[in-house]
């Protein structure tokens, strides 16, 4: 496939991941129904919409933490619905979420190390009595821990405790973890919520960065348009569950279908 080139300098139009005719319903309430879409390799792609058009539920059936009623999800070709998180995880699909889940107790440092917990292939038992490869393992671990703190810029916070950092600071930490698992796809849900212009002009920035420097697919939600509008190559916009668009910033932009639902005559 010949690469595109639209906000990100250049992606790879080939599919990574699909969802067909996906739907999700909570006894009489259609969360999602009937979504389809593509998402291509080493694309930021965007979904936006109101609240409850039912962009949360969609991340949670892509990362298996609930099921769909109906329908399919295809990642590199192999169905993945009736796989558990901790298998779409080790498939290389990582995530962060809405509310903040990090181990408070646990420093910056240690909540990146969890995040590396599929590439330990030592195990509980070496680890513990501290034999070979488990001690070079650790280190490794830790080293690349670092780098990835130092990464999202909290490398001098390593040793702090997660509840300590600044709200901010916290969505970094969030991301440096998803890193961690090596992933090929990671999904923001509301990553600038909370922040001020500089630090998502930062984030926007930064989210170019990873997935050029990472070979990585983005998916994100977000509610301030003019960072998913700057950022995204493709946008889809769910409304009541229902995909209502899908295109690049400008067609999405202008659709009168999402000005009415979405965006608003402004």
């Amino acid at each position: 496939m010949t690469p595109q080139t639209t906000n990100n300098l250049a992606f790879n139009a080939s599919p990574i991941l699909e969802a067909k005719y996906l739907t999700r319903s909570f006894g009489g309430l259609v969360a999602v129904n009937k979504v389809s879409f593509v998402v291509n390799n080493n694309e930021i792609f965007g979904l936006i919409g109101p609240n409850g058009a039912g962009k949360t539920t969609l991340f949670n059936l892509i990362t298996g933490l609930i099921q769909p009623s109906s329908g399919q999800l295809i990642y590199k070709g192999d169905k993945i619905i009736k796989l558990r998180p901790h298998q779409i995880a080790a498939k290389g699909i990582a995530r962060t979420f809405q509310n903040i889940r990090l181990f408070g107790e646990l420093s910056a440092l240690e909540n990146v190390i969890i995040g590396r917990h599929i590439h330990i292939k030592s195990g509980v038992f070496n680890g513990v009595l501290n034999i070979p490869p488990a001690p070079i393992e650790e280190l490794k671990t830790k080293h690349k821990a670092l780098e990835l703190l130092d990464l999202v810029g909290l490398s001098d916070r390593a040793f702090e405790k997660a509840q300590n950092l600044s709200y901010g600071d916290q969505r970094r930490l969030e991301i440096a973890r998803a890193l961690a698992l090596e992933p090929q796809i990671i999904l923001l849900d509301e990553p600038a919520a909370g922040m001020n212009p500089n630090e998502k002009q930062y984030l926007s920035t930064f989210i170019r960065q990873i997935c050029t420097q990472f070979n990585l697919t983005i998916i994100l939600i977000e509610h301030h348009v003019p960072l998913v509008m700057g950022l995204c190559d493709r946008i889809a916009v769910l409304n009541f569950g229902k995909l209502i668009a899908l295109g690049n910033p400008a067609e999405v932009r202008s659709d009168p279908a999402v000005i009415e639902a979405y965006l608003g005559a402004e």
